[in-house]
């Protein structure tokens, strides 16, 4: 067999070997971090006229918003039906109130 042939194979299997321990621990470095709710002082939350609670929305700047509209009926909400807290795709790592809305409101399908 070829010394270069031989070289290229190891050094391939190495590389696999430690991209996937890298992304083993960037998965448990992840994990341990800590949540952070989101703010509504936050820029991306400004913009979208995030509120914590849904009936504190200015409806008349947001005319799509029905107080019945929460963060929990969301397309975009990752979290349980009874969490009080949840993700949100729109708000990468950071969780918004379950109770809460912004104008990225999309009904959950169902």
């Amino acid at each position: 067999m070829n010394a270069t042939f031989f070289s290229r194979r190891v050094f391939m299997i190495q590389a696999l070997g430690v991209a996937g321990a890298g992304a083993a621990l960037s998965e448990s470095a992840l994990a341990a971090l800590p949540v952070k709710h989101l703010e509504e002082t936050d820029e991306t939350a400004v913009a979208l006229g995030y509120k914590h609670d849904t009936t504190q929305v200015d409806s008349a700047k947001f005319p799509k918003h029905q107080p019945s509209q929460r963060c929990m009926d969301c397309s975009f909400f990752q979290g349980a039906a009874t969490d009080e807290w949840g993700g949100c795709a729109m708000f990468g790592r950071k969780q918004v109130h379950a109770n809460g809305w912004c104008n990225a409101w999309v009904k959950k399908p169902g």
